[in-house]
């Protein structure tokens, strides 16, 4: 296990490497960022050579990405172009996009895989028919409907709930906006989830347990459900990064603050170090993740073992 860990780590630096510098030459050609420094004026000669020094755009792309990189690894993710430091803006966005990533990492978790083995158990019932239908329907309507008739239906209409989050958006807050944001996934998770348990009812180590006089639920739990979460833990492995990152719209929505305003707010300024930094810190999140699924494929299923 020690020894495949640590190939895994080795084999993340080409990939980290690769998707940092992919993402440095994306945000570098979105524009000039120096253009929009001076308001709707263009800047003098002297003030924009000046502003190109301080901010190293004077520089060619390559040795931007170096200077860049090496600064990372201090800590030092640059300063936009408002003059904050990159590292302040993190501090500020992370904490409450984590958040809200957990509050829908539950309800994927819960709802999806609930909605997934009550389906998959009762294939072709009415119930399953139901369910899928919701699921297809979730799938259907974009993210931006949804959040706007949650907020309007649940904030303004019903006032079970504030419209906006506030700045500080404890967990409580953080429900409807989770929900919303863990939609198009928890459908995906419950769909992925029936299809595995109904193809795992049918394996001999099933139809084996229940010969044996095991208690239904044990079988469920102990031998069906935990060989049919492999497909259902890649999944949601991969999608904490994609929810994190995914967040403009669902953050807009309820005004919340966190990683995917700010990426919203780099990308509409050309601020390519807010913009690089964010991205680098959600690279670095998405590889982790993708690491602790595969280390607990053994704990799902022992036959897997890493050399």
């Amino acid at each position: 296990m020690g020894r495949y860990v640590i190939r895994r780590l080795l084999q993340m630096i080409p990939v980290f490497i690769g998707a940092t510098l992919l993402i440095f030459l994306m945000v570098n050609v979105m524009g000039d960022p120096i253009a929009g420094l001076c308001g709707d004026k263009q800047c003098d000669p002297a003030t924009e050579a000046q502003l190109r020094k301080d901010f190293g755009l004077d520089k060619p792309v390559w040795q931007q990405y170096l200077t860049y990189m090496g600064h990372v690894f201090t800590g030092d993710f640059g300063t936009a172009f408002n003059g904050q430091k990159v590292v302040d803006l993190m501090g500020a966005a992370f904490p409450v996009t984590i958040r809200l990533t957990i509050v829908a990492i539950i309800f994927e978790i819960v709802i999806g895989i609930l909605f997934g083995v009550i389906t998959g158990l009762r294939r072709g019932r009415p119930v399953d028919t139901s369910i899928l239908i919701l699921t297809l329907v979730v799938v259907s309507v974009p993210t931006f409907v949804t959040g706007l008739l949650a907020q309007l239906l649940f904030g303004v209409k019903w006032k079970l709930i504030e419209p906006s989050v506030s700045s500080s958006a404890p967990f409580d807050q953080l429900i409807l906006p989770g929900l919303v944001l863990a939609s198009v996934s928890l459908a995906y998770v419950t769909r992925l989830t029936r299809t595995s348990i109904a193809e795992n009812a049918r394996s001999d180590y099933v139809r084996t347990a229940t010969a044996k006089g095991l208690p239904r639920h044990r079988v469920i739990i102990r031998h069906l459900l935990r060989n049919s979460l492999i497909p259902v833990v890649t999944f949601i492995g991969t999608d904490i990064g994609a929810l994190m990152g995914g967040a403009i719209v669902t953050e807009r929505i309820f005004n919340i603050h966190g990683v995917g305003f700010q990426l919203y707010q780099g990308i509409l300024r050309q601020n390519t170090q807010t913009v690089v930094g964010f991205v680098t810190v959600l690279v670095v999140i998405f590889l982790v993740a993708n690491l602790l699924v595969d280390l607990l494929y053994a704990v799902l299923d022992p036959r897997i073992r890493y050399a």
